[in-house]
């Protein structure tokens, strides 16, 4: 089962496996309330979320991580997103008003990308994690094996031909379409069927 959360300007996920649940991406710090909300009219709760998993460590997709962690919510970090998880405490520290709090690794568990598809099967989702760094080194998609996928911040592919010179994202493209999907889940656009 897949939920789709919009509950402030970041596409949240909820995927239901046989025996865990994985939230892909969070919004902005201070949306705890209407994220409570979201889930609330999708029927999921807190301990329905084993694990969160952050496309890239930019604000507008990591706000509620410690917030969720301290409710029992584990962190699922890729090795090479380890050294960015902490790009946007300047940012939240700016706005006190936010209380953020930076996300503490004690309680995460890291695994590399070649790995994923073990730790995944581990909670009933079939699929594996792939890196996409063309957005930001940190970004990576979740490609299931149904032919659904997130690719977080990754430029739509329509849009792929005015990136002519980009040679980043027609790879992140290329490989993310070697595993033939048939719909493509965006953080900040429309899904496209394909």
């Amino acid at each position: 089962m897949i939920s789709k959360l919009r509950y402030g300007n970041t596409n949240t996920f909820f995927i239901q496996g046989i025996s865990g649940g994985l939230l892909i991406d969070t919004d902005f710090a201070g949306t705890l309330p209407a994220f409570y909300k979201a889930i609330k009219e999708h029927s999921i709760k807190i301990s329905d979320i084993s694990y969160i998993l952050a496309t890239h460590y930019h604000p507008d997709h990591i706000g509620l991580i410690s917030e969720l962690m301290k409710q029992g919510v584990k962190l699922l970090l890729l090795n090479i997103q380890k050294s960015y998880i902490h790009f946007s405490d300047e940012i939240f520290r700016r706005d006190k008003r936010l209380e953020y709090e930076p996300i503490n690794t004690d309680n995460s568990v890291i695994i590399n990308c070649k790995d994923s598809r073990e730790f995944l099967k581990n909670i009933g989702i079939e699929g594996e994690i792939i890196p996409t760094p063309s957005h930001s080194k940190d970004s990576i998609s979740l490609i299931l094996d149904n032919g659904i996928c997130f690719v977080g911040d990754l430029e739509p592919i329509e849009y792929l031909d005015a990136y002519d010179g980009n040679s980043k994202l027609k790879s992140d493209w290329n490989l993310v379409m070697s595993y033939n999907p048939k719909r493509i889940y965006y953080a900040h656009a429309n899904e496209k069927i394909l």
